[in-house]
């Protein structure tokens, strides 16, 4: 597994209470950013396999014309 290096832009007062709080619990910062990133992508990945919409086509009656249409029915 290869290594790879994040870099983002936080405020300074929140970088310096982060850091402080993970050396008061004696945890390095990396490592809680890597849960967060863990936990964030299963949470959502768990709500995007929830929210994925199956579309079966239907065929129904076109009111105007009285001819079959093919329509979706979300499921």
């Amino acid at each position: 597994m290869k290594d790879v290096g994040m870099r983002i832009r936080v405020e300074p007062e929140l970088r310096e209470e982060f850091v402080d709080i993970c050396k008061q619990k004696d945890i390095p910062a990396a490592q809680v950013i890597r849960t967060f990133m863990r936990e964030f992508i299963q949470t959502n990945s768990v709500a995007k396999e929830h929210s994925k919409v199956r579309a079966q086509p239907v065929a129904k009656k076109s009111a105007a014309h009285g001819r079959l249409t093919t329509a979706t029915k979300r499921t």
